[in-house]
């Protein structure tokens, strides 16, 4: 619908004496994989690639060499737009992409040869992206406007978009994220005399939860016209427009001083270049003895730099302007640019697993409903490559799920770091 055209057929086409050797290109970086198992079917043959004896498994069918000429070009994001068209299937996409995440050698690989001939280009279109004031109104829109109607069938009730914190294994999806909302509300040690701040309000759901549970007065801003329209529809139907006032305002732009600040995966949204500006708005808007609970999507510290000067498939066609911090870096530019100080920290990043697949069940079941509201196959197949990207992803730890409370110097009424009874 309103996501980027993919590329049909990467640098040199599909078809021909170029395919076969694009297609023996890819296939020797395939026979490098020592992690996993990975078995490839075309045309009736099959070829099987890594350890015979892993218990981590994947099957893919080549269904047009497009494939090839798209994965040799493009890397990785090759590898997905190719899926996005149809080019090749698999039983099981997350096994598919655990196994290319547990061997980021290979992956880092196929991102070289001829795939760098069209960095350039990514790193081109990609600061474009750069979230400037314009540019994080644009970023927003172009993955939080896509329609409330999609949001309500693939989220919970909570209409939470992050990930929930399961208590047990038979807990339901809107169960994990309303002990998330607890959790986080009595981790900021939440009051009626509080006034909280939130900085991305998403869909209203923490908002509501801290006003409704904990009687205090929030303030949300957000950039998503969708968003504000929702969460100003909810808070008038429960009747707490004299507790809960939601902004459609960038966070550089508040003012004023609040007891609690919390923040539930918006980090990722404000770029590398402009986390010093996050965390130093942050600081100000909070009073002396302010509590502040951050929720990030992290990827790991040793590989954050290499992050830092790649694009993947969902910067490229999901989340424009994207960035996932490290835990290091988050808090060495909290030290450099504000007063802010860790006093607690928690990674469920598995649970952010098991959260994506059931936002990737309710899509699923929802899949016809949706073409009928307009997001047609080709939709359906992106965010299912998204969803199972990250899914696979969190399943081997290459990103987590942090919460950090940080603490303004005042703060006596914090937890010290490790020491919570939440």
């Amino acid at each position: 619908m309103k996501n980027p055209s993919l590329a049909r057929t990467g640098l040199f086409g599909g078809n021909g004496l170029a395919s076969g050797l694009l297609r023996r290109l890819v296939t020797s970086r395939l026979a490098q994989l020592r992690h996993g198992q990975l078995t490839v079917l075309e045309d009736g043959e099959e070829h099987v690639y890594g350890d015979p004896r892993a218990t981590l498994r994947a099957r893919i069918e080549i269904l047009d060499p497009a494939a090839w000429a798209l994965v040799a070009s493009n890397g990785s994001i090759g590898s997905g737009e190719a899926y996005v068209h149809g080019y090749w299937t698999t039983p099981d996409l997350t096994a598919v992409i655990r196994v290319f995440v547990a061997n980021l050698d290979v992956l880092d690989d196929m991102e070289g040869g001829l795939a760098l001939l069209g960095r350039p280009l990514l790193h081109g279109l990609h600061w474009l992206n750069r979230n400037t004031r314009a540019g994080s109104q644009r970023n927003i829109s172009a993955h939080y406007d896509l329609g409330n109607d999609l949001f309500e069938r693939m989220l919970d009730p909570t209409m939470m978009y992050s990930a929930a914190q399961y208590e047990h294994p038979e807990q339901s999806l809107e169960a994990a994220q309303l002990n998330k909302l607890e959790r986080i509300c009595q981790k900021l040690r939440l009051t009626p005399d509080d006034h909280l701040l939130e900085i991305g309000s998403g869909w209203g759901g923490m908002a509501i939860h801290a006003a409704t549970r904990f009687g205090c007065k929030v303030t949300s801003v957000t950039l998503s016209h969708e968003q504000h329209a929702h969460c100003q529809k909810r808070i008038a139907e429960l009747g707490l427009q004299d507790r809960v006032e939601v902004l459609l305002k960038d966070y550089r732009d508040l003012e004023g001083r609040f007891d609690k600040l919390v923040s539930i995966e918006m980090i990722e949204a404000v770029g590398h270049r402009f986390l010093p500006t996050y965390f130093a708005q942050c600081a100000r808007l909070l009073k002396d003895d302010g509590l502040m609970l951050l929720q990030a999507i992290t990827i790991r510290d040793q590989r954050y730099e290499q992050a830092k000067r790649s694009v993947d498939f969902i910067q490229r066609y999901i989340f424009p302007g994207g960035a996932l911090p490290s835990v290091t870096r988050m808090l060495q530019v909290a030290t450099e640019a504000s007063d802010l100080n860790l006093v607690h920290m928690e990674d469920f990043g598995t649970d952010y697993a098991r959260t994506l697949r059931a936002w990737h069940e309710n899509l699923a079941r929802a899949r016809s409903e949706l073409e009928g509201l307009g997001y047609d196959a080709y939709f359906y197949r992106l965010w299912e490559f998204y969803l199972c990207y990250c899914e696979g992803g969190f399943l081997e730890r290459a990103i987590g799920t942090a919460q950090l409370l940080l603490a303004k110097p005042g703060a006596r009424h914090a937890p010290l770091l490790g020491q919570l009874d939440a």
